[in-house]
């Protein structure tokens, strides 16, 4: 494969289809007026969600893919194919939702009939066509279709504390998320208040109508210490602390220079175009896109230094909502997707790996992929959500649901710990997550899982501070989400696909068990 920078940006105009650079969003723009919250404010909102349609915001469908446990290899690949429809249903779903919001004023059926109804008839036809895969296969297909199908229209205080159903976990995933929430309530507070007073009339914000709003950001010189970042175990411990595996791996991989992104997710949606609905940034390996095999990305090359690691980093872009056009305003998972703005380039790429705090680690199987966080976790809720924002000079504070705005001289600051427990088994699982856990509350693995390194990532962005005023967002920056996810920061998310060679993940072993610092 080893595709050029200039051939990757051929297949993005490739992709795209002569169109609008952004999803045109009619009349009074996304949301009524203080229906514009960031996610983590009010816990009964969906109580009443779509009873009025102008104060949908947005479509929340169960993820079904999270309730796949059971999906044997030889079913995975349709099955993949289909939950990517299911993504396509709903985006489809959402920019009716925003191009008919005239019609929808007049209208307080308008929602259920014109836009739930229609898609729950799809998704149940797709769900079928999932159960009939699983089953012919001789896997156990999830019982209730018909639930599992509808969706409901809310608005965008989604989700609350706690809300949310997930898989691995997770009991353990869904207390880190409850932790992150609590930890960091003051700023929540804050931000609330900062955008209630000034943010009555501002609409969802964000340059092609789908967010960021105002709500979205905090001051991050006004948000107490909260430890650092989270992602590790329930209680926030440090991986590796002081006894165990104290050792660390750091690989060198740069901050994506030759501009190595696509909209696929050859994880949870292989084979599929587009499949992520969102840009990633790609380093370590050079040829991961929808289509690449296991062959394929072990035979590649890599942006590491050392050579022996031909693993695959990725994660959706930062983009600054500064009105001009990237290359990919036109495609899709760009400006097709609502995704608009210049695309920035992280100034600094850490990956490390660290230990475990009560014993020593094993290494990882070649091929093994790990996902830490949930691009949809506005609407699914806090399970598998993994997000830690802060600014350089100011990373004992995290906001987990805001963007930080950090004061002159300092820089955003994304951290992102994944999991470091693994099933001694399977490279991947049928959600993609019950093959690896985060630590228990003790540090060790729980379920007789192993210890294996823990990846680290800590991203750093040089961009200007956005602004607040009156009620408006200036200069907001954001991920790329799917676009019914609002471009909330609680979105965001990291990826990991494992090809070390043997006798270099045995050198990152070795490393972290002795206590070594190597790279």
């Amino acid at each position: 494969m080893g595709r050029t920078n200039r051939k990757r940006r051929s297949t993005l105009a490739n992709r795209a289809i002569a169109a609008s650079a952004a999803l045109a969003l009619g009349g009074g723009g996304l949301l009524a007026a203080n229906i514009y919250a960031s996610a983590g404010e009010g816990k009964n909102s969906t109580q009443n969600a779509q009873t009025t349609a102008a104060g949908v915001a947005t479509i929340k469908c169960p993820d079904v893919g999270q309730q796949l446990t059971d999906v044997p290899k030889g079913a995975r690949a349709g099955v993949d194919k289909e939950l990517a429809k299911l993504d396509q249903q709903v985006t489809e779903a959402y920019k009716r939702l925003a191009d008919t919001r005239q019609a929808q004023a007049g209208d307080s059926s308008y929602v259920n009939n014109a836009i739930l109804s229609p898609l729950k008839s799809k998704r149940t036809a797709t769900i079928d066509r999932i159960n009939n895969s699983i089953k012919r296969k001789g896997g156990k297909a999830p019982q209730g279709a018909d639930q599992l199908a509808g969706c409901e229209g809310v608005p965008a205080d989604q989700p609350a504390a706690g809300e949310g159903q997930g898989g691995n976990g997770q009991d353990q995933g869904q207390d880190n998320g409850q932790d992150q929430g609590q930890d960091q309530g003051n700023g929540q507070d804050q931000g609330q208040d900062n955008g209630q007073d000034q943010g009555q009339d501002q609409g969802n914000g964000g340059q092609d109508g789908n967010g960021p709003a105002a709500a979205d950001f905090q001051d991050i010189t006004q948000v107490q210490p909260t430890g650092g970042a989270k992602g590790v175990g329930p209680n926030g411990l440090p991986a590796n602390g002081d006894s165990g595996s104290t050792g660390t791996f750091t690989t060198n991989c740069g901050t994506n220079e030759n501009e190595n992104r696509n909209s696929d997710n050859v994880i949870v949606a292989p084979g599929v175009s587009n499949g992520a609905q969102h840009q990633h940034d790609y380093v370590g390996n050079q040829d991961n896109d929808a289509f690449a095999s296991d062959q394929d990305l072990a035979a590649a090359d890599t942006s590491c230094q050392n050579q022996g690691d031909k693993s695959s980093y990725f994660w959706p872009v930062l983009r600054v909502q500064d009105g001009q056009d990237d290359i990919d305003a036109n495609a899709p998972g760009g400006g097709q997707d609502g995704n608009v703005g210049t695309i920035l380039q992280a100034s600094e790429a850490q990956l490390k790996f660290v230990g475990n705090q009560k014993g020593d680690v094993v290494a990882m199987p070649t091929a093994l992929r790990i996902i830490t966080g949930d691009a949809k976790s506005f609407v699914n809720g806090l399970a598998n959500a993994n997000t830690n924002w802060s600014c350089t000079g100011f990373e004992d504070r995290q906001l987990t649901d805001k963007y930080p705005i950090c004061p002159e001289g300092s820089s955003v600051v994304r951290t992102t710990n994944f999991q470091s427990c693994w099933d001694g088994q399977n490279i991947d699982s049928a959600n993609h997550r019950t093959h690896v856990s985060f630590v228990q509350a003790d540090g060790t693995c729980g379920n007789g899982f192993q210890a294996i390194p823990q990846l680290q990532v800590r991203l750093v962005y040089d961009v200007d501070a956005p602004q607040i005023q009156n009620g408006q967002v200036q200069n907001a920056f954001a991920v790329d989400s799917f676009p019914d996810q609002l471009h909330k920061p609680i979105t965001d998310h990291n990826d990991f696909i494992n090809f070390f060679d043997g006798n270099t993940m045995n050198q990152v072993v070795d490393c972290i068990n002795s206590g070594q610092d190597c790279q």
